[in-house]
This record gives C-alpha cells, structure tokens and sequence, in this order.
C-alpha cells in the first residue's frame, strides 16, 4: 500500500514544479474489484465543501483518474474532514459514483508552494460504459427502456432513474416476456443491482442471459412477426367477439399436429414448429387476441395436481375459461365457467370471476 502511494506521489511530483507534500492522508473505497482506464485533468480548485465535493463529482462524471485541488483558500483545519465526507458521499450517496467508482486515494500536502489535495480515482466502469447510462425520470420510463432493451435481445441495460420507487424489476421482465411472447423469443435470467444501497435517485443496472445467441434470437423475432399478422388477417373484422375468438383459435390449432414440450423459446417453437406446452399456448393466444382488441388473461395454476396454464376470455362482459390443449380434444372453443374448471386449482382473488350463473350464456 505504501509502495503504491509513494509511486503516485513521486509521478506527481515530475508533474508539479516544488512539489512537497506533508501531511500524507489515505482512503480507499472498494465497492467493487476491477480497474478501468480514464483521463487526467488539471489542477482546479475548492474553497470550501461543497465546492470540494462538486469538484470530485465532476472527475467521477468524466471518468477522470488524476487531479490536483487547490485547497490554499479552504480551511486548512477542515480539508481533511472535507475529503473524507466528499469521498463517503460521492461512494454511497452519489449513484454514479456508487456504480462506476473502483477505488479514491487522496493525499493532502502542497503544490507549488500552496495547500493542494491530489486524488487518484480508479473505476470499474470506464467512460464509453458511462455515456451508454439512459436517464429516465421515473420507473414508468424505466420499464419502458428495460422493454426495449429485451426487444432488442441487449445484455443488459443501465439506467439512471431520477425518481426511483422499489420494484421487483426481475418478476418485470418475466411479466413482460410472458404477455408479450411476439417480442421477447426467450425469457433471460436476470441479475439486479442498485446503485446506491438507498436514495432517491439510482442506477439501476439489469444483466441478461440468454440460452440463445442474440442473432438466433432476432432471427426468431423475423419468423415469428409475419405468423402473428398472419393471425390477424384471420381475424373477421366485422365478426363478434365470440367469432373472433373462436377464429384466432382455429388458426392456432390448426397450424401443426403439435407435440406437446417445454421450449425456452415458447412462441417460436410453437408457431415454427408445432412445440409447446400449456404455457406456450396461453402466451401465444393471449397475445393474439389482444392485437385483435380482444380482452384475454393468462391464468397460472394446476391441472389435476400438475402445474398448467389457460386463458380468461371476455365476451359481452362475462368471463369464461378456455384451456386450448383441452379444447383441441372436442375440436372446438370450449367456454368455462368457474364451477365447470373441474381439476383445476388457481387463485380465485388474482382473476375476474366466470360465474356459474353464466352458465345459460355458454355456447353449446
């Protein structure tokens, strides 16, 4: 450790003409492990706090490793006390600083004959990782530049939400993915951090991993939108919505003699290729019937003791069950209601009700 200070000063030195540090003070912040290269900057300087703590802040915007500080019309009994609040605030308040920021040694002596600070920054995110930062006001706008990185299959996204409100950003993404599988062809895994611990304003930064390389993916979406206009123009435009229901069903399940398996690439597998599970049909008919403007909820839970999923419908206000792979068998649209779900299990208060007492209105 002292071998690193006494390299940095030395180098600085060079730099400086009269250059004579004396009372040596060090702080490192380690919130992270790697090192990124970033830019130098001149001397500049600080009379007080919060010029001090704008200063650092600035380097940290910049990415700037090495400056000097003026300090000679600072309080000389208070810029150590100064530095070392700068530096605990720009660590675990500033949410810049929190995310890109590696490690801040300082020392204070003098420079040219004037009290000075030298500060080293070092960072884990350099400056061409910092400019690709979004900022957002809020976490509407949030989710919609998380949805947007997922259209475009990016690893990640990076963020920095003004006003942030706590959320489970990872149950978001699975949300997303599953109401909108013409979109997002595989549901990624997802790690989270935030940036600082606490605060109003944050970077957010999201990790996706994907099973499927990313051009595979987007060549999925290729395939996949054409089938779900397709679906559209199936779709009678001057039918009821019993009709159109039934129609966006019979061109679901007439496309293939499916196979009935677990795909992470539901919609895909599905529409390309015959394969899928409950879920996958669920997904796939939901969204279809809402670009046909059609209300259609995907419903999670179990059949006869196995996890499943099926759709909630709504035709003239009423709700009515529909289970496509059951359906399939008769070979026709069977509308439910809740007391006709026999096996199946689902959280009742998550869902409209499909009341026996629509039993007269189910279509024979």
């Amino acid at each position: 450790m002292k071998k690193r200070i006494a390299l940095m000063l030395a180098a600085l030195c060079l730099m400086l003409s009269g250059c004579s540090w004396l009372d040596g003070s060090y702080v490192s912040v380690t919130p992270h492990q790697e090192q990124t290269s970033g830019g130098q900057s001149g001397a500049v300087s600080a009379a007080n706090y919060l010029q001090l703590r704008t200063v650092l802040q600035d380097m940290v915007d910049s990415s700037t490793e090495n400056a000097v500080i003026n300090v000679a019309e600072y309080d000389q009994e208070q810029v150590a006390k100064g530095m070392q609040t700068a530096v605990n605030y720009l660590s675990s308040l500033y949410p810049l600083g929190a995310y890109a920021v590696d490690r801040i040694d300082y020392d204070i002596g003098v420079s040219g004959g004037k009290p000075a600070v030298s500060v080293s920054i070092s960072y884990i995110h350099g400056r061409s990782e910092i400019r690709k930062i979004k900022t957002v006001p809020d976490m509407t706008e949030a989710e919609k530049a998380i949805a947007e990185a997922l259209d475009a299959c990016n690893e990640s996204v990076v963020l920095l939400v003004r006003h942030y409100e706590r959320e489970d950003l990872v149950q978001m993404v699975e949300d997303f993915a599953e109401q909108n599988p013409d979109i997002v062809m595989e549901t990624p895994q997802v790690a989270e951090g935030l940036y600082p611990d606490a605060g109003t304003s944050r970077i957010v930064e999201l990790k996706f991993t994907y099973q499927t390389s990313r051009d595979s993916l987007r060549q999925m979406q290729d395939q996949v939108e054409p089938l779900f206009a397709a679906a559209m123009q199936y779709v009678s435009g001057d039918g009821s919505d019993s009709q159109k229901y039934n129609q966006l069903y019979g061109f679901l399940m007439e496309r293939f003699d499916y196979t009935i398996e677990t795909s992470i690439t539901p919609a895909y597998s599905l529409l390309r290729h015959g394969v899928g599970d409950s879920k996958a049909f669920a997904m796939v008919y939901a969204a279809m019937c809402r670009q046909a403007g059609l209300e259609c909820r995907i419903v999670s839970g179990t059949r006869n003791g196995e996890a499943w999923y099926w759709n909630l419908i709504c035709e003239d206000g009423i709700f009515f069950h529909v289970d496509l792979l059951q359906s399939s068998a008769s070979g026709q649209l069977q509308r439910l209601s809740d007391d006709q779900m026999h096996g199946y299990v689902w959280d009742y208060s998550a869902y409209p009700a499909a009341d026996a007492a629509q039993n007269e209105n189910l279509p024979e």
